[in-house]
């Protein structure tokens, strides 16, 4: 499986899943047939965490193929991540407190063997071991497949979920902190109280078309407990009535300025905004921190070849840039160092986010009622 770093090749991927494999998808999504063959899912999520194509667009398409009621169940998943990013950001503390636990559980667990075993793939679970190896080599994990690992890793290996989500972020070409923290939060049983989700062993054969034997599971461990609430917090996300000529940043969530809400606008130079490890409190695998600069670099070819003047910097040059607007970064890493750093910016929000986000006080249940709202008013 090879994810190219080019927004060509994702539109091409796009077009091709739209095309010949949309039709199935409610049928196949859950099913994880292996890394060589994915065509029943669309295999778009590290574009779309990167920005390089967007969930409007990949909505329009199939929209563009299919009915709404013929294409909910896809479009239900596109907009997940739009959901997770807006639970996330009414109610950001949940973020810092989980890198504040898990810098604790690092120091505890670092020389601990299941935990050592885990990460290299060692266990006496060779199944799991294959996830491992797969997610390290192809840096993708399908989705139903990374449920099941989330609760290997939690009720059978019984390590912290946090540490797991630290392992999915530093090789998921896709991650990103909502998605994969609310995601690991709630197979544990904690994002929904109560409620975790329990891989098992039919359900892993069956949707693995018994790839994998000798699937030995804890099937009947009891939710993890956590008596910390979240109570949510009122914000606004809105932009300025006139966003004047100054200069733009760009982070890497929004690496296709050319298909934002704001590519009329004039701005006098467009700096894409590199986050090095050194500032990260999650330190990224080589081939994802190549994966990330490569798609930068395919950001500027393009701003450069519409002759849009544009560099990019690393986060920590920001402090010697004036005058400028920055496209949201969302809650995570980038956010995490303007924080601390005390960098005062005047942000743009997307106008997708702007409308979805009201609708992501609740659970998921209750966004979906309003996901035909959403898709008209940009369709």
């Amino acid at each position: 499986m090879i994810f190219e770093a080019s927004r060509a090749r994702a539109v091409d991927k796009l077009h091709n899943f739209v095309e010949n494999n949309l039709s199935e998808y409610s049928k196949l999504r859950n099913f994880d047939f292996g890394p060589d063959n994915r065509s029943n899912i669309s295999c778009l999520s590290p574009y779309i965490t990167h920005g390089i194509i967007s969930e409007l667009e990949v909505i329009d398409k199939s929209l563009k193929k299919f009915s709404f009621s013929k294409n909910e169940k896809f479009i239900q998943e596109v907009l997940w991540r739009v959901y997770w990013k807006g639970w996330l950001e009414l109610r950001p503390n949940v973020w810092t407190d989980y890198l504040v636990e898990l810098n604790n559980l690092r120091n505890e667990f670092k020389d601990k063997q299941n935990y050592l075993d885990a990460i290299e793939g060692k266990t006496d679970l060779e199944f799991f071991n294959q996830w491992v190896n797969e997610l390290k080599e192809n840096n993708y994990l399908h989705n139903h497949t990374r449920m099941w690992f989330a609760s290997v890793w939690i009720f059978t290996l019984e390590l912290p979920w946090q540490l797991g989500a630290e392992f999915f972020m530093q090789h998921l070409y896709d991650g990103d902190a909502a998605s994969n923290t609310l995601g690991w939060r709630w197979v544990a049983g904690i994002q929904t109280q109560g409620k975790h989700y329990l891989a098992s062993e039919w359900n892993i054969k069956k949707f693995t078309n018994n790839r994998f034997q000798n699937i030995k599971l804890n099937e009947n461990a009891p939710p993890k407990v956590s008596e910390k609430s979240y109570p949510l917090i009122k914000r606004e996300f809105n932009n300025p009535q006139n966003v004047e000529e100054k200069n733009l940043l760009i982070f890497e969530n929004n690496l296709s300025f050319e298909i934002t809400d704001f590519k009329e606008k004039k701005f006098e130079k467009i700096y894409i905004v590199s986050n090095k490890n050194e500032n990260r409190s999650i330190k990224l695998s080589e081939k994802l921190v190549k994966f990330k600069s490569l798609l930068m670099e395919d950001q500027k070819q393009r701003l450069k070849d519409k002759s849009i003047d544009c560099e990019v910097v690393d986060i920590s040059e920001i402090k010697n840039i004036e005058n400028y607007y920055a496209l949201y970064p969302n809650v995570g890493e980038n956010l995490d160092y303007l924080n601390f750093k005390n960098v005062k910016i005047n942000f743009l929000y997307r106008s997708l986010d702007q409308l979805a986000w009201q609708y992501c006080n609740k659970g998921f249940f209750n966004f979906k009622n309003y996901i035909p709202k959403i898709v008209s008013t940009f369709n």
